[in-house]
């Protein structure tokens, strides 16, 4: 079983990033704290490569002014070669103040940054980043820099779900809408399993009455005990798989195996499909090996292999 301590390691990397602006505090006694960010994805689609190119990132402290930092040392990411609980360093034991934060922000050098398909070979498509170079990629929400210790988040950056057509407009071929989360690394843990690929294949071609394999398949990660799988479409709302993760195959053996990384505390439904999906519409998916997963903090629980025996 793999260890978890993978995740952590992103707050003990060294730093090659510079503050270059930033004022104020958010905290009254002048206290610090180091922060550590890293970035990390859970994607499965028909694009070979996600290229961002990072510019800087801003912290923003409830009660003082922002934090910015350089991200030129990390320069362009491809976000596609993040999964499975890889990580991608974007600060490290950066000290700030100690406090509340309620907003971070990554800005983007769009020109910079595109997508390849592997259908197309090494072709490059552009990608529209609205506001990326200006405002920034916006991640609200409530998190605390404890004073005198080491404090470790991640962002998950969802691919799947962040890139979308842009329907025949001139602006690029493909938008980003992103999609981010924040973790505390010591608030996650994370899933692991294998899939039998191949008998769920043969086991679908030899059935009039189960829809053909159309590639590897992928886990469908969904919050909650017994939620019935559904399909991922960005612009429906109610249930949606939280992530979609791609299978892999093994290295030595028959089996493929998957990896959800970074799911804070609790009750997970997963399943697997091997059907194609398209983000932007609803499909009548058929999925194998639906179950429930519960997930610990700082350790890796192993679902069941699908098909299930």
């Amino acid at each position: 079983m793999k260890q978890l301590s993978r995740v952590f390691a992103v707050s003990a990397l060294a730093s090659a990033l510079v503050a270059c602006g930033g004022g104020g505090s958010s905290s009254s006694s002048g206290e610090t704290g180091s922060v550590s960010v890293g970035l990390t994805d859970a994607p499965a689609m028909d694009l070979s490569s996600v290229n961002i190119a990072f510019n800087a990132i801003r912290l923003k402290p409830a009660d003082g002014n922002w934090l910015e930092f350089s991200l030129e040392e990390t320069g362009v990411v491809d976000l596609l070669t993040l999964q499975g609980g890889t990580t991608e360093p974007l600060i490290t034991n950066e000290e700030v103040p100690a406090g509340v934060y309620n907003e971070i922000r990554l800005l983007i050098d769009t020109d910079a940054s595109y997508v390849t398909k592997e259908s197309e070979g090494s072709s490059q498509f552009t990608l529209a980043v609205p506001s990326g170079e200006q405002s920034g990629l916006k991640l609200k929400g409530d998190f605390v820099v404890a004073a005198d210790s080491s404090n470790a988040f991640t962002i998950d950056f969802d691919v799947r779900k962040s890139i979308v057509d842009p329907q025949g407009q001139a602006l690029a071929d493909y938008m980003l809408k992103p999609v981010l989360r924040l973790v505390n690394n010591l608030d996650v843990g994370e899933m692991e399993g294998v899939v039998d690929y191949a008998l769920i294949n043969s086991d679908r071609l030899a059935s009039e009455a189960l829809a053909d394999c159309e590639y590897t398949g992928a886990i469908y990660v969904y919050e909650g005990s017994d939620v019935t799988p559904v399909d991922l479409n960005v612009a429906r709302e109610g249930t949606n798989p939280l992530m979609v993760v791609p299978v892999t195959e093994q290295e030595s053996g028959s089996l493929h195996e998957w990896t959800a990384a970074f799911l804070t505390e609790g009750q997970y439904t997963v399943s697997y499909s091997c059907q194609l999906d398209d983000n932007e519409t609803d499909e009548a998916l058929q999925f194998d090996g639906t179950q429930n997963v519960t997930v610990v903090a700082g350790e890796t629980a192993v679902a069941d292999p699908i098909p299930q025996s």
